[in-house]
């Protein structure tokens, strides 16, 4: 079969909607910073991530309608009040842009690494490379006003040595031993993850119009900040800094510049998200209480995400992904 005529397989579609859906969600958030960022550095990444948005959303739009697929409804201008006070300093955005686009990079290439189609794998190419020269501009200039938080330092070892004894893998009762570089990938990922989920969670809690979604938010806010703590103790048992918070980014305002469904929405996404690199991280623990931290982490963030899941469906602000047929219906209407 030509490759052009080749129709899109259920996981090409599936990545195409799930990257309409999330990036209209950021991009929402990136048009509302935009508006009240001073900082005419942070402002031009800012504007250089809206247009590329723009172009990549385009050509989502097309390849869906090309097999006959609706467009999701994502989210739009309706999602967005403009003229509102700032809700977040400078830095914040930046550190936000930074995040996000990290989810971007490690999206593009789950797409990448599904899609069979020519044209797709041209696509998320081009997305990678976007999202590759967005996440250099942001720690360019993150380090520039000095607050990228970089990972912890180690001290270079003699030699190469082999795991000898079994209590490598106990990290209880002080028998343990220090954490290893490989587990520490994970951890301060994580850790910015969740102190990320957690400002947005407070930031969110302020503005929200609906008691219900608020609710869900201050809960957010409180399995972020748990997960956060757990994760600092085992870095601060080994003198390990911890990266620091960003609630001081968050200002006072009690205005919202959002809808109720992008904030509930977006919370929803960085929890759900949260539980891939959870997993990873549990994968690459050989500590035994740092496996138990991961454990309990995982099934806290499902306890969230049902609650999210329940609120979203309740007040039908969660779009349907398409489905498989149904061929016993289908038989039915025969």
């Amino acid at each position: 079969m030509e490759k052009d005529k080749l129709k899109l397989t259920s996981s090409e579609i599936g990545t195409l909607w799930g990257e309409y859906v999330n990036g209209t969600a950021v991009d929402i958030v990136n048009r509302y910073m935009v508006s009240i960022i001073e900082d005419e550095q942070i402002k031009a990444i800012f504007e250089d991530a809206i247009k590329t948005f723009e172009k990549q959303k385009q050509q989502i739009v097309t390849f869906m309608e090309n097999d006959g697929f609706p467009v999701p409804i994502g989210f739009t201008e309706f999602d967005l009040f403009k003229g509102k006070p700032r809700l977040f300093t400078d830095i914040f955005c930046l550190n936000y842009l930074h995040i996000m686009t990290l989810h971007g990079l490690l999206g593009h290439s789950t797409s990448l690494g599904v899609s069979v189609r020519e044209d797709l794998r041209f696509f998320y190419d081009s997305c990678d490379n976007d999202g590759k020269r967005m996440y250099h501009q942001t720690i360019d200039l993150l380090l520039e006003k000095g607050s990228f938080q970089r990972d912890p330092l180690f001290y270079p070892g003699k030699n190469p040595e082999n795991i000898s004894s079994q209590d490598f893998t106990d990290g209880f009762f002080g028998k343990g031993r220090t954490l290893a570089a490989t587990e520490i990938i994970s951890i301060s990922f994580n850790l910015k993850k969740s102190i990320m989920a957690k400002t947005l969670s407070i930031a969110f809690s302020q503005v929200a119009q609906s008691k219900e979604v608020r609710k869900f938010l201050e809960d957010a806010e409180k399995a972020a900040d748990k997960q956060i703590k757990s994760f600092s103790k085992i870095m601060q048992t080994d003198n390990l800094p911890v990266p620091k918070s960003w609630e001081a980014e968050v200002t006072t305002s009690t205005d919202s510049p959002f809808s109720d469904k992008l904030m509930l929405y977006h919370t929803g996404f960085l929890f759900q998200a949260a539980q891939a690199y959870h997993g990873v991280g549990l994968a690459s623990a050989m500590r035994a209480d740092l496996v138990a931290t991961y454990e309990s982490t995982i099934l806290q963030n499902l306890i969230v995400t049902k609650k999210w899941f329940n609120i979203m469906v309740q007040n039908k602000w969660l779009e349907q992904p398409p489905l498989a047929p149904n061929r016993k219906e289908i038989a039915k209407e025969k």
